[in-house]
């Protein structure tokens, strides 16, 4: 099972920053695989990553994601050579379409047809990346524009033409998608009990292709926190979990809620849907059930999250993503070697 960790988030402002970087150090000593940046409406995932570029030596950089609202293709792909090039080519270049509150509330961008644009996106993205001059004719992006000045450019920086591309995608289409054209899936709101219902439509977008499931590298958010009083431990991740549900999206659109509702919590995840738009999250908090938490978290003892930890390996979980875990950043490190030290006694017996 391989071990990567996740740092940013909706929130995140950078504050503590230094902190953040030790970790990461940590985690490279560690012989953690990955670091994945995230973004927002907080700090933006390249930034971090270059600065951690110049910090670390062997730990692979993975945007965790970019939206491809904020970004043209162009810029993009760009981004991702110069990261390549300035790392010693250990950047990850993942991608999302994010959510209509995020694009068309921050960027003013229109969210209509997510996926055809992001297959456009991908398309450009990769010319590019092959050293190609960008001419492209599509639905979203034509290029170079018509009726002006502009010509077919290409990059000067070297081509990295097999740079990964991960999607952090969640719809059955958007997933399906992803079997056809990525390297890696970028997963949340994952069940391993329920896995079929994200790993089925990847399997079928790469059989369309001659591909199968073993060439997209499944990558999963793991929400790991261990300790004796279980108890505390789903009371404390329930709001997180109620957010998701409920904040994570508009009442229309929630990636994240529909997921959980194909796994077979459709009744929950409308309850706390409502009850976080009416303004009461303690009482969206207190409607997930325990039994919820501990299939969707790795939590609990360590025979617990040991437990867990093989059913995710079992249904084809080839990657694990930890989230920083504690107060200060003392915890926050030992945390994370506990973990790791868990992870690989549990995949290794």
């Amino acid at each position: 099972m391989k071990i990567s960790v996740s740092v940013g988030s909706a929130y995140y402002d950078g504050e503590r920053w230094s902190d953040l970087v030790d970790y990461v150090k940590v985690a490279e000593r560690l012989g953690v695989e990955t670091v994945w940046s995230a973004e927002a409406w907080g700090m933006e995932a390249v930034s971090s990553l270059a600065y951690l570029a110049a910090a670390t030596d062997r730990i692979k950089l993975g945007s965790g994601i970019m939206q491809i609202s904020a970004r043209t293709p162009a810029m993009t792909a760009m981004t991702a050579l110069s990261m390549a090039q300035l790392s010693g080519d250990r950047f990850l270049l993942g991608l999302g379409v994010s959510g209509p509150q995020v694009v068309e509330g921050l960027h003013g961008e229109d969210f209509a047809r997510p996926l055809s644009r992001l297959r456009e996106y991908i398309e450009v993205v990769r010319i590019m990346l092959r050293g190609e001059r960008v001419a492209y004719e599509g639905e979203h992006y034509v290029l170079p524009r018509p009726g002006g000045e502009g010509k077919a450019l290409r990059s000067s920086i070297r081509p990295r033409p097999d740079l990964p591309i991960y999607l952090a995608t969640l719809g059955p289409k958007s997933l399906e998608l992803t079997g056809e054209i990525a390297d890696g899936w970028l997963g949340t709101a994952f069940i391993p009990e329920a896995a079929h219902v994200l790993l089925d439509p990847i399997r079928a977008g790469a059989t369309r292709v001659g591909r199968t499931l073993d060439d997209v590298d499944i990558q999963i958010t793991a929400h790991l926190a261990v300790g004796d009083d279980v108890d505390k431990l789903i009371a404390r991740s329930k709001q997180g979990l109620a957010f998701t549900l409920g904040g994570m999206g508009s009442p229309k659109t929630n990636f994240y809620n529909a997921a959980y509702s194909r796994a077979g919590w459709g009744d929950v995840a409308n309850e706390v849907q409502h009850l976080w738009f009416e303004g009461d999250k303690v009482a969206a908090a207190r409607a997930v059930p325990d039994e919820m938490v501990l299939q969707a978290h790795l939590i609990g003892t360590e025979d617990m999250v040991a437990d867990r930890v093989r059913a995710y390996a079992a249904a084809g979980v080839d990657g694990l993503r930890l989230t920083p875990s504690g107060a200060t950043a003392a915890a926050q490190i030992e945390n994370l070697e506990r973990s790791v030290a868990l992870i690989r006694s549990a995949t290794t017996q």
